[in-house]
């Protein structure tokens, strides 16, 4: 039998014909070579289908329950590596697990490595997730098998070990048994939302280093528009009414990335974007303006967090489509319903309580000193880029929009807006956001074009980017009226 060398083996007690056909189809002399063997030999698609051919994944089964844990855990992390490269991809393998009811033993593993909250085995843990992750590719039928035997209580167990390496593929677990499956993920929704609270708390906690979670978090929040209820599950009840939890400033984090990558693919619901309003409202009445920041997102403060990454959502819900587009109903309909809810007064407003940018207040200074007044008190960036992002939003919404025009001109926005036009040492890119905005409010709008040739001619304005926007101020002699006009392109 090969066991001279592993004396150990004798008290596990394991089947001696498993033992028998895993050495000899191995050609090894210890257990421990016979799995490292075939574990290797099994990373290929050839020595899955060899393996396959002599129906070896049962005797790995017999042998995994077998191995006594964790006296035996050597032993048990070899045999589980070799199930999960056995079901890699081989379908007869990947079957024969489902039949052989290894989810069950599997599943057994994973709770008795877990439960010792103190001090679970994540190599264990990870390793059988990973398992089941490579059978869960297989097909429906395997993922319901994998789902039924699991979902809620183990997943929600698993949920709560906090380590990376077992987050990602139990994510991955989650998201390819729903995927497919609308039904499916609205029981995870509903009946399982402790699983998305205890993932998302993992996550906020050890961090994740694939995108499982991140897919898990786009379908949940913006395609199921499950976001308020994941996003209010994840408040820090000691912190009141008025407070934001790191674990909430840490989705809205990873909801603005994957808006911000996916814009194109995904359209956003309405609900959602009136959400990321509403907390960004709550966000103002709770951040300091008066303390200026000192660096970009993310920073020491949750509240200023959760006031940029939503602004950031925001910016980029915005952004997602031309309005004159054919396939654009859905976007319009939600930029419609921010503007409806108040966004451009708003954001206006808080663009107005802003001391000026670095550039005018310089400016401002040198003449404060020479006529000898003095500074008013002016509310700051909280972060790094806030004023950039607020004019962001502002110019986005008036993408092609006449009545955003409109309603910027009729709460005399548009001397604010040129006033972004110039360089700001905090808030970088400040002067190209400004200059698309200015461009956006002016574009097609008589109105508002006829304002900024008025400000100009009256010298309120100096505003040399406008010739950049393809555009001038002319005066009619007859009548001293000043009007933009396009400055025809050179040859």
């Amino acid at each position: 039998m090969g066991f001279d060398d592993e004396d150990s083996l004798l008290d596990f007690n394991l089947p001696k014909d498993v033992l028998r056909l895993l050495l000899t189809v191995s050609s090894s002399s210890s257990l421990k070579e016979t799995l490292e063997t075939l574990a290797e030999s099994s990373r290929t698609a050839a020595g899955r289908a060899a393996l396959a051919s002599v129906n070896i994944l049962p005797k790995v089964l017999q042998l995994t329950c077998s191995i006594p844990y964790p006296s035996g855990r050597e032993y048990l992390l070899l045999s589980l590596k070799l199930l999960r490269n056995l079901c890699a991809g081989e379908i007869s393998n990947q079957n024969s697990f489902i039949e052989r009811n290894g989810v069950k033993t599997i599943t057994d593993i994973l709770m008795s490595s877990a439960a010792v909250r103190s001090d679970p085995d994540f190599g264990v843990i990870r390793m059988g997730l990973q398992v089941l992750a490579n059978v869960s590719l297989a097909g429906q039928k395997h993922q319901q098998a994998i789902w039924s035997q699991i979902f809620p209580d183990a997943f929600v167990a698993l949920a709560g070990v906090r380590s990376r390496q077992t987050c990602d593929p139990l994510c991955m677990v989650v998201y390819t048994c729903c995927d497919g499956s609308p039904e499916l993920f609205q029981v995870l929704c509903d009946k399982g939302l402790q699983i998305l609270v205890e993932i998302s708390r993992t996550a906020s906690s050890v961090g994740f280093g694939e995108d499982w979670f991140k897919l898990i978090v786009s379908r949940v929040c913006l395609e199921d528009m499950h976001f308020p209820v994941l996003f209010s599950e994840l408040k820090d009840s000691s912190l009141g009414d008025d407070g934001f939890s790191s674990r909430q400033g840490f989705l809205l984090r990873v909801v603005s990335e994957i808006v911000n990558e996916r814009i194109e693919e995904i359209s956003v619901p309405g609900e959602f974007a009136l959400c990321v309003l509403g907390i960004f409202r709550k966000s103002v009445g709770v951040v300091d303006f008066f303390s200026r920041g000192k660096s970009g997102l993310p920073t020491d403060s949750i509240a200023i967090n959760v006031l940029g990454y939503s602004v950031s959502i925001l910016r980029d819900i915005c952004a997602r489509e031309d309005p004159s587009g054919s396939d654009s109903e859905d976007s319009v309909d939600v930029v419609d319903g921010l503007i409806s809810s108040g966004l451009i007064e708003l954001f206006l407003s808080l663009l107005r309580d802003l001391e000026p940018p670095t550039t005018i207040r310089k400016a401002m200074r040198l003449s404060e000193n020479q006529e000898g007044t003095s500074s008013y008190s002016a509310k700051t960036c909280p972060y790094m880029g806030f004023r950039k992002d607020i004019v962001a939003v502002i110019g986005n919404c008036a993408y092609r929009r006449k009545h955003v025009q409109d309603e910027i001109r009729e709460r005399n926005g548009i001397l604010l807006l040129l006033q972004q036009c110039v360089v700001d040492e905090e808030n970088q890119f400040l002067r190209e956001w400004g200059i698309w905005s200015v461009r956006n409010i002016l574009e097609g709008n008589e109105e508002n074009q006829q304002v900024v040739a008025d400000l100009e001619l009256q010298g309120s304005i100096d505003v040399p980017e406008l010739s950049g926007l393809g555009l001038k101020v002319e005066v009619n002699q007859q009548t001293q009226r000043a009007k933009l006009v396009n400055v025809p392109s050179k040859a």
